[in-house]
């Protein structure tokens, strides 16, 4: 561990000397280096996903592929959003925008005595211990996600944005990212909210987000594996995820002989929220994916990166 530990703090610092601080300087933004040397620890993180994405889970979408893909460039446009936020494009983006304004509202709410829990401290000495300080951290963020997930699902405006991300038919490693832009927005501030509120130093964060991101990459993959009747009810799998995606299954209900918003298999890391709320469905099958009004509609969620982005907001305005 600690190997690994001091390689990535050698990449970190290699890169940041390289290029990102000359960069800060050449922009004027020197007084921003402790802000470029974090976001410098982000891009290595991406990086490292992404080597991962093309020499472990490529090879595997290559030999058992769920589905003959036909389409290369819906899957190009999702190789853009993955780039978009694995290189800290996005979070760029954040920074300069809204996490001002973030940091400005907790330093009042701090002024004015408000606490912050540390989870990891409820319980005596797991403070002192990284894994299980990390595990813990990990459940509960684990559980927030399915929440904020099911409510992406249920709330007919949050859907509006949200249902880019099921608008792919040819689904693969690089479709975890395609999202709204908003949509992704919405979910960072609830997920940092979070971090602050229960304590999740900034590592921690960082390596939460990190498994989170390659677990859910390898999920959307185009592969025809699951773990097994055991497995799949430890980890959700490309075969439990791929389900939530099924058109007409994984984000409708049938209630009273007509569809509604709902679904099935909201779990990000965990299948145990789905199986206690009712909401797992453990069928072994890998059916195509999308949106129902695509197949019956013929409804465009559009094809580059800038049509999906304006349609997503013309359905959210239509729902307003």
């Amino acid at each position: 561990m600690d190997f690994l530990l001091d390689g990535f703090a050698w990449l970190q610092q290699t890169l940041y000397e390289a290029l990102v601080q000359p960069i800060a300087f050449a922009a004027g933004q020197g007084h921003l280096l402790e802000k470029a040397y974090e976001g410098t620890g982000w891009l290595v993180v991406g990086l490292l996903q992404i080597a991962v994405l093309l020499v472990v889970i490529g090879p595997l979408q290559r030999l058992w592929p769920a589905e003959s893909q036909h389409d290369a460039r819906a899957v190009r446009v999702d190789v853009l959003y993955t780039l978009i936020h694995r290189l800290g494009l996005f979070k760029l983006g954040m920074f300069f925008t809204l996490d001002y304004a973030f940091e400005q509202g907790w330093g009042v709410l701090r002024s004015m005595g408000w606490p912050t829990l540390h989870l990891d401290g409820l319980w005596p000495g797991v403070t002192d211990l990284a894994l299980p300080s990390f595990v813990l951290y990990l459940v509960v963020f684990d559980f927030v996600n399915y929440w904020v997930h099911r409510a992406q699902h249920q709330s007919n405006t949050w859907w509006a944005l949200h249902s880019l991300h099921h608008s792919q038919q040819q689904m693969s490693m690089w479709t975890d990212n395609r999202n709204h832009l908003l949509d992704d927005v919405v979910t960072s501030l609830i997920l940092s909210t979070v971090a602050v509120l229960i304590g999740v130093g900034p590592g921690q964060f960082v390596a939460l987000v990190a498994i989170s991101q390659l677990s859910e990459s390898f999920q959307h993959a185009n592969v025809h594996i699951w773990f097994g009747r055991i497995g799949e009810r430890l980890w959700v799998s490309p075969r439990f995820h791929r389900r939530h995606h099924s058109i007409g299954i994984g984000h409708e209900s049938e209630v009273q002989g007509r569809k509604v918003l709902g679904g099935c298999n909201f779990g990000v890391l965990l299948p145990w929220w789905d199986m206690l709320f009712g909401t797992a469905d453990f069928q072994l099958k890998f059916d195509p994916t999308g949106v129902r009004d695509q197949v019956e509609q013929g409804r465009d969620y559009g094809r580059g990166f800038w049509a999906q982005q304006w349609r997503g907001l013309l359905r959210l305005v239509s729902r307003a």
